[in-house]
C-alpha cells in the first residue's frame, strides 16, 4: 500500500477499543487527532512510545489534538497494556490489520535476516477536516511526540 502524504483524506475506520466500545474516525470530525500504529502492546519500544504520548497528553490536548492507538493485538491484550501503565487513550484492536493497510502502516519487515510482514511503527496528525497534516513512518518512540507536536503548532 502506498504511504499517506500531507494534503491526503484520512481513511475512514471504525475498530474496537480495549474496552470493547466500537471508535470511528469519523467521531472525532471537527478535532485533531494523532493516529500512531505501533507493533505490538507491552513491548519496549511500544511502551516508551505509548508512556511518551501519555505524558504529553495535556500539552497535546492544549493544543487541541486526541489521540487514538491502533495495533493488531486483540482488545483484551489492549487492555492490560491500558491498565498497567494508565494510558488513558483509546488503544484500538485491528487484528486483520485492513486499517494499517490504509494507512501504509503495514508492510515487509526484516530482524535478524528473516523478512515477515508487520506493523510499520507510524503516526499521523489528521486536522479537523479528515486530512493529513502529518504522516511519520518508521518513527521512532521518542520522536514521535516532538514530531506530532511540530505538526499541531504549526
Amino acid at each position: 500500500m502506498a504511504q499517506l502524504e500531507v494534503g491526503d483524506r484520512a481513511p475512514a475506520f471504525t475498530l474496537v477499543d480495549q474496552s470493547g466500545t466500537k471508535v470511528k474516525l469519523s467521531d472525532f470530525k471537527g478535532k485533531k487527532v494523532i493516529v500512531y500504529f505501533y507493533p505490538k502492546a507491552d513491548t519496549p519500544g511500544c511502551t516508551t512510545q505509548s508512556c511518551e504520548l501519555r505524558d504529553h497528553r495535556k500539552e497535546l490536548t492544549k493544543l487541541g489534538a486526541e489521540v487514538l492507538v491502533i495495533s493488531p493485538d486483540a482488545p483484551a491484550k489492549q487492555a492490560k497494556f491500558d491498565t498497567k501503565y494508565k494510558l488513558g487513550f483509546p488503544l484500538l484492536a485491528d487484528e486483520e490489520h485492513v486499517v494499517a493497510e490504509k494507512y501504509g502502516a503495514w508492510g515487509e519487515k526484516s530482524m535478524y535476516g528473516r523478512k515477515y510482514m508487520g506493523i510499520i511503527r507510524s503516526a499521523f496528525v489528521i486536522d479537523e477536516k479528515g486530512k493529513i497534516a502529518g504522516a511519520f513512518y518508521k518513527v521512532s518512540p521518542k520522536d514521535t511526540v516532538p514530531k506530532c507536536k511540530a505538526v499541531l503548532e504549526a
